[in-house]
């Protein structure tokens, strides 16, 4: 008798004897499968026309590491590019031209490799159907040997050692295309300037108007309503020739007005807002992405990238997602013609968290 753990009902083993006696066992006593799948083996294997004809196999080989060198074309164009089409004018066209051409360069750099390693494997490598056994522990002394062995074989099969054209090109490729990252990363820093430093500080001083982004007209504190959020840069941002992108990425705020019985303000800090009108740092303290989604209901300020939420009522402390500290606020005030201004800098620094480690 045997016990089943589902319900707990006796059951049979089917009688080899009582088969016999019928043309198919009772599905309810049947325990050996009469229709078991039978293994088909493996199909016939065709050859390749590289394999058949050498012309072939060498136009194939040609493709392959002409593929490998276009990469490295792509690659140097890429970093050429960067330094033929530059940024600093902050001119829109020339930052639509300086992306389109490094992003040619890299996409024919990484493309090329990818079509010059699949067309190798499909054309060049051996392809013969084999059929590799797992075993669940460690191999023998034996069959660990037969495994350094396979890597020769492998060597061989793929001929990375015997084909020396394609084994160059295709290591030249993988070294040469990093570099338009290690440029174009490099040039995100300042030339002969602390970053660390540049970061520290905005454009936000005493008396700095906010202004609305991006037309840059003032804002009053009529202005703002109940419930409304309004993004915001310093009001002589647009006056800037050099380095307006940059500014901007520092000094962007979110302006926000809450009843002022909503909000739970530090007793440092509670003169740096104005009849419930509080500003805080658009840039995310996780990676730096712009915070720019807020829930008036809530009070909640959302980072749309990684989903980091900040609660303005509560001087945005985070209370979901990576994000490790609340937003900077920005002391602000109201001037005599009832403009909002900024009563200093922000007193910490702005953006990712990492730069507090200086």
């Amino acid at each position: 008798m045997a016990q089943d753990d589902n319900d707990g009902k006796d059951l049979t083993v089917a009688d080899s004897s009582v088969a016999d006696h019928h043309d198919e066992a009772h599905p309810g006593t049947a325990v050996v499968s009469r229709d078991a799948f039978t293994d088909p083996g493996l199909v016939p294997h065709r050859k390749r026309v590289t394999d058949l004809d050498p012309k072939k196999e060498k136009h194939a080989e040609r493709t392959v590491y002409t593929l490998f060198y276009l990469s490295i074309v792509g690659s140097i164009w890429a970093i050429a590019a960067y330094m033929l089409f530059p940024i600093e004018s902050n001119n829109v066209g020339d930052v639509r031209l300086n992306t389109l051409f490094i992003g040619v360069g890299l996409t024919l750099a990484l493309l090329a490799i990818g079509f010059g390693a699949v067309h190798w494997g499909k054309a060049l490598m051996v392809d013969d159907e084999g059929v590799d056994i797992r075993h669940l522990t460690r191999g023998s002394d034996e069959t660990r040997a037969a495994a350094v062995e396979i890597f020769d074989v492998a060597n061989k099969e793929s001929g990375f050692g015997r084909r020396t054209l394609i084994r160059n090109s295709l290591i030249g490729a993988l070294i040469v295309f990093p570099l338009p990252a290690v440029v174009l990363f490099r040039g995100l820093a300042p030339q002969d300037e602390n970053p660390v430093e540049l970061l520290s500080h905005t454009m936000w001083k005493k008396g700095t108007r906010l202004a609305l982004d991006p037309s840059g007209v003032a804002i009053k504190a009529t202005d703002v309503t109940l419930g409304s959020a309004f993004h915001v840069i310093p009001e002589d941002l647009n006056d800037l020739e050099h380095g307006k992108l940059e500014e901007k990425a520092k000094a962007a705020v979110l302006l926000m007005r809450l009843r002022p019985e909503d909000l739970n303000e530090l007793p440092e800090r509670a003169d740096w807002s104005y009849d419930g009108i509080v500003a805080y740092s658009k840039i995310c303290t996780h990676v730096g992405c712009p915070v720019a989604l807020y829930e008036q209901q809530t009070h909640h300020l959302l980072c749309p990238c990684h989903q980091s939420q900040f609660d303005v009522s509560n001087h945005c402390e985070v209370i979901f997602g990576p994000a490790k500290r609340p937003l900077p606020q920005l002391p602000i005030a109201v001037d005599s013609e009832g403009y909002l201004i900024a009563q200093s800098d922000f007193l910490e620094p702005v953006g990712p968290s990492f730069w507090e480690r200086s």
